[in-house]
């Protein structure tokens, strides 16, 4: 990545000065040249020469400059045609720029590498606050994070598509955290809704389906207000992809703020669901709803629990659909029409797809 930044310098500079310009690294290979024939070549003996005399030297028809102070370990240098006056001045200025770039290029790697261990745990919050001042961070910027989780089929692509929507990449920051899990954390305003999140994952969605036909699921954690909180966004954008696989199934984009009921569900445990649901039902009586009593429920619900709106939508009689909800309840003890019942039926649902999505490792 340095190399082709360093080779976009030199070029830049090829127009404005009729020398041979380029740039080698510690072992003396030639990474960037305006003369690009050269870029490969060894010059081993000009770094050792480096080495001993200092700063600059002329060798072999060439002036050659450390791109770093003296209290700065060498990792490149760069070197002019000739080893006149005009040579020395164009050194010295092409190893301020080389020099400028560097650095900027390592803080950008810096602050990359700080992001990410921030939200896998790896650095502890004391530390947070000191290395964020060091990078230049703000501090109390809103932030938020993405997880994008390619599913079905991986492209190692991803990473640089997704990086593309995100130019701003002093503030916006894209992670490759595992095979198929890329991080995006975001700066956002304050007051920053839940529907422009929703439109950013969309369009990370859609990029990533055009272009590399690659399937994905992508989590929206909460907004951020310190640095520290970045890891809580991001333990929040994976829980939203993890109770949106079972609650959610039909959704490719989750916003942890609005799981609901189901993010209360998905921290209980096992045990006391199991329990719950033997109080709630009769011991089989859930087992024995067939496919179109519970297609019935799903409707029932979805419609506010209005049994002439439902039955228009399920192309039914009236009278068919108050026979079926009567079978519910001689079934299961509880009376769907009436909003109590309701609500413990349809947490009881949720409980019960909870369940068989641990059993079958879902989780």
């Amino acid at each position: 990545m340095a190399s082709r930044l360093f080779q976009s310098i030199i070029l830049q500079m090829k127009d404005t000065v009729d020398r041979t310009i380029g740039i080698v690294d510690a072992t003396g290979a030639v990474v960037a040249c305006t003369d690009l024939p050269r870029i490969g070549e060894m010059r081993e003996d000009a770094v050792t020469e480096l080495g001993y005399a200092g700063d600059m030297v002329r060798f072999g028809g060439y002036t050659y400059r450390s791109a770093a102070d003296r209290s700065t370990r060498f990792e490149y240098a760069v070197f002019v045609q000739g080893e006149d006056e005009l040579a020395r001045s164009v050194c010295s200025l092409a190893a301020v720029a080389i020099n400028n770039i560097k650095t900027l290029y390592d803080e950008k790697h810096d602050k990359a590498t700080f992001v990410k261990n921030i939200i896998l745990d790896n650095i502890l919050p004391g530390d947070i606050y000191i290395k964020s001042r060091e990078l230049h961070f703000g501090n109390d910027v809103p932030r938020v994070v993405f997880l994008v989780r390619q599913l079905e089929r991986v492209d190692i692509a991803s990473i640089d598509v997704v990086s593309g929507l995100f130019p701003d990449k002093q503030h916006d920051f894209v992670l490759h955290i595992s095979e198929s899990d890329i991080v995006v954390v975001k700066e956002v305003k304050a007051n920053c809704e839940g529907k422009e999140l929703v439109k950013i994952a969309k369009q990370i969605e859609e990029a990533l389906s055009s272009e590399l036909l690659v399937k994905s699921i992508i989590g929206i954690g909460s907004i951020s207000s310190q640095m520290k909180d970045i890891a809580k966004s991001f333990k929040e954008a994976q829980i939203a992809i993890e109770v949106g696989g079972v609650f959610d199934t039909e959704k490719s984009i989750v916003n942890f703020e609005n799981l609901g009921i189901g993010r209360l569900i998905y921290q209980l445990p096992t045990t006391l669901c199991e329990m719950f649901l033997t109080e709630v039902f009769k011991r089989g009586s859930i087992e024995s709803l067939d496919q179109e009593t519970l297609f019935t429920i799903q409707k029932f619900f979805e419609n506010n629990l209005n049994v002439s709106e439902t039955s228009r939508k399920l192309f039914v009689h009236r009278n068919t659909l108050v026979y079926r909800l009567e079978k519910i309840k001689k079934l299961t003890g509880l009376d769907l029409r009436e909003f109590d019942h309701a609500i413990v039926f349809k947490v009881a649902l949720m409980v019960r797809k909870y369940l068989t999505s641990r059993e079958q490792g879902s989780f």
